[in-house]
């Protein structure tokens, strides 16, 4: 525990202040005691020298899988979090697709309660249906009372339009919303990548985009007819974000979330890569022309939110063909350099744009608590920098799968260390 620290020469960005200026922060007892500049560290207080390395509110991913209870040799809530914590986040919403399911409010508590003394919060999704098995709903209201912040069956879509608009109507009531997996499965099995010019050409079955664009389509009109709030999970393609876009302009209760991966990776990956499984998720890896739109999305503003989908996937379950791999790649230690790389470096969007994309918009989706830099607040801080140059290897890896596309490249920009629940993490390379 670190509840009492002053961080000195930060460049606090977001709320009030705008990024250009160099100051002090004191966290007094776990809340921001102080910000200025030529603060003094006082008795019984550490100090850590940020060197002009930005300060914000609190990154949040909204889609993780961290993989416990039941797939503990993936990932635990544990390795996730100090996975979260190396990539900068201080929250995370993690996925049901677990052994059991998180269907009910004890499994919702379970989770909660393994990760209290985590210095990221972990805040669990609670299943539509019961068992994910996308017939019959599951116990909504219960499972909020226990924690859950939203719904989703994601891994697997919900289905039935029936079973979708009653969801959409329990979860209204609510005051929650319903995070779908957007797949229609007669159209998208046995798909293994991206259906299109690639998939031709390797002789891999493919999955085309309207799979992924009838489900938005139907999801909308639902959202629409109940008044429920539907979020788009993992966004891919082009004409998705058309569909988004035009439904926020007629007031549709819809938002959505980019995977870091899905602006910036491309179908041509699998053949570049020799048909590296780590190159493998759902939705797939699309083509330039849905990274461009991704983009777009998020530029003008119609895609909210940009998540990793983080999966965690044992060595041996990923070295296999590449038609047995299973889907997912992990993310959460880089979507920053990412960000960096294909946002801000190339003045897509400003640093205070990209961070709503990361603090302030996934905790207005989940009706969360915003940290602001602001005397008299908790202190939930992310310290990063966006021009520090380090390389992503096997030894920076913090989850506990290795299933990344990055792993061996260099990368720009990095989190330096979290503040949250009275914890400070510093982020040390280890070369």
């Amino acid at each position: 525990m670190t509840p009492n620290l002053l961080i000195q020469n930060c460049i606090p960005v977001g709320d009030s202040y705008n990024g250009k200026e160099t100051m002090d922060l004191r966290i007094r007892d776990g809340v921001i005691a102080e910000i200025g500049v030529g603060l003094k560290q006082e008795k019984n207080e550490d100090i850590f020298d940020a060197k002009g390395a930005f300060i914000s509110g609190g990154w949040m991913d909204m889609h993780v899988h961290f993989r416990e209870p039941g797939f503990e040799h993936k990932e635990t809530i544990e390795t996730g979090c100090r996975s979260a914590a190396f990539g900068g986040f201080t929250e995370v919403a993690c996925m049901p697709n677990t052994k059991p399911a998180i269907h009910t409010r004890d499994v919702v508590e379970y989770i909660r309660k393994k990760s209290e003394g985590e210095a990221v919060d972990v805040h669990p999704i609670g299943c539509v249906t019961k068992e994910r098995a996308g017939n019959s709903i599951a116990e909504m209201a219960d499972m909020k009372k226990g924690g859950a912040v939203a719904f989703s069956d994601d891994g697997d879509p919900v289905a039935s339009s029936q079973v979708m608009r009653v969801a959409l109507e329990y979860s209204s009531m609510l005051g929650m919303p319903i995070i779908n997996h957007e797949e229609d499965l007669e159209l998208s099995r046995p798909g293994h990548m991206n259906e299109g010019d690639v998939s031709t050409k390797l002789g891999l079955d493919g999955t085309p985009g309207i799979a992924e664009e009838t489900m938005i389509a139907r999801d909308i009109l639902l959202a629409e007819f109940t008044g429920g709030h539907i979020h788009v999970a993992h966004i891919s393609t082009r004409k998705a974000v058309d569909l988004i876009r035009k439904a926020k302009e007629e007031g549709v209760n819809v938002t959505t979330e980019v995977c870091a991966h899905h602006f910036d990776l491309t179908d041509e990956e699998v053949e570049k890569r020799d048909f590296d499984t780590n190159v493998k998720m759902h939705p797939p890896l699309r083509t330039q022309d849905d990274v461009d739109a991704m983009i777009e999305g998020l530029v003008d503003g119609t895609i909210d939110v940009i998540c990793t989908d983080h999966a965690p996937h044992a060595v041996d379950e990923k070295e296999v063909e590449f038609i047995y791999a299973p889907n997912g790649i992990i993310g959460l230690e880089t979507v920053w350099s990412v960000s960096v790389k294909q946002l801000l470096k190339t003045g897509k969007l400003t640093l205070t744009q990209l961070l709503e994309k990361l603090v302030t918009n996934p905790r207005k989706i989940l009706n969360l608590d915003i940290p602001k830099l602001e005397k008299g607040n908790k202190a939930n801080l992310t310290l990063f920098t966006t021009d520090e140059e380090w390389m992503y290897s096997a030894k920076e890896v913090r989850s506990k799968s290795r299933n990344s596309p990055y792993i061996g490249q260099q990368m720009t920009g990095r989190a330096i260390g979290i503040y949250n629940k009275g914890q400070f993490i510093e982020n040390k390379l280890r070369h």
